[in-house]
């Protein structure tokens, strides 16, 4: 794990209202679970509820085949740097067949699954609020599993309080978290074209690629997986459409052959590296422009 930054010394006026509502709300609800993720959003608001509250807060992480295996080791250091109770527990989402559809709100019900659990583990372990780590930004792209959150009555205090990622990693550097600049992450099934089920196999496919992807020493990747149909119109084979950050493009260029040979022992035909760079919830650009058969 990166060492964690020098806190800066100051922060604008408005974050540091933003923060002292962000403690206030903690300390009204007077325990909590957070949904721990991993990523620098949950890993703030699981911070701030453990300096807050100690051990009246409780970090949550839901392990399926949809979390790269790699984000849970990364889970279990963070909770362990912040000194927090860590809990992991299993969600199955997959055995949903309105998941595993991802007809386009495969989120709902992923995160359905997620706040049905936590609000569970809430009640078991006599905590008040469940907490997520949502932001303004969020609020921007297609994302489903927010009324999933709204639904669930999770406590979305970021969004409360207006808080942007910008705002976010700012006060995740001030408080001198680890991985405050982590690169984004999402699960696996977000790689999948809207329409094309979701399978274990072709998760796995896309969690050994990315893996391999970051060995080489690419930060921020997505495997973006496609289907190329057989004679009978069903997918027969699979092509990787690699994105990485657009200032990493000559780096990931410059291991072309090496990229290639990793993809296709992941089990691709064919990979490609996307142009265009990395950017959120590219596969959602298709949702509604469908006018090909959906491969299964």
């Amino acid at each position: 794990m990166p060492a964690s930054p020098e806190p800066s010394p100051v922060l604008t006026p408005d974050l540091a209202t933003k923060l002292l509502g962000l403690r206030e709300d903690f300390q009204r609800w007077g325990s909590a679970l957070v949904c721990f993720s991993g990523g620098i959003d949950s890993t703030l608001a699981a911070a701030i509820a453990h300096d807050v509250l100690g051990d009246r807060a409780v970090a949550m992480t839901a392990v399926s085949p949809s979390l790269a295996p790699s984000e849970l080791i990364h889970a279990r250091e963070l909770a362990k740097a912040l000194g927090m109770r860590h809990e992991v527990v299993e969600s199955h989402e997959i055995d949903d067949p309105q998941y595993v559809a991802n007809d386009g709100n495969r989120c709902f019900f992923c995160k359905t699954e997620l706040y049905a659990i936590a609000t569970r583990k809430a009640q078991e372990w006599n905590l008040a609020a469940v907490v997520n780590g949502t932001n303004l930004d969020d609020l921007g792209d297609y994302r489903p599993g927010l009324k999933a959150a709204s639904s669930a009555h999770v406590e979305s205090p970021f969004v409360a309080h207006g808080l942007t990622k910008d705002d976010v990693r700012q006060l995740a550097k001030h408080l001198a978290l680890p991985s405050w600049n982590k690169p984004a992450a999402a699960c696996l099934s977000s790689r999948l074209p809207h329409g094309t089920p979701v399978t274990r196999e072709r998760l796995v496919q896309i969690a050994t690629f990315e893996s391999a992807l970051h060995e080489m020493g690419l930060r921020q990747v997505r495997v973006r997986w496609h289907g190329l149909p057989g004679l009978d119109g069903q997918v027969a084979s699979s092509l990787a459409r690699v994105e990485v950050d657009s200032v990493e493009l000559p780096a990931a260029f410059s291991q072309a052959n090496a990229i290639a040979a990793a993809g296709k022992s992941a089990g691709f035909m064919f990979v490609t590296i996307d142009l265009d760079g990395y950017r959120v919830g590219s596969q959602n650009a298709i949702i509604g422009k469908r006018t090909l058969p959906i491969l299964g």
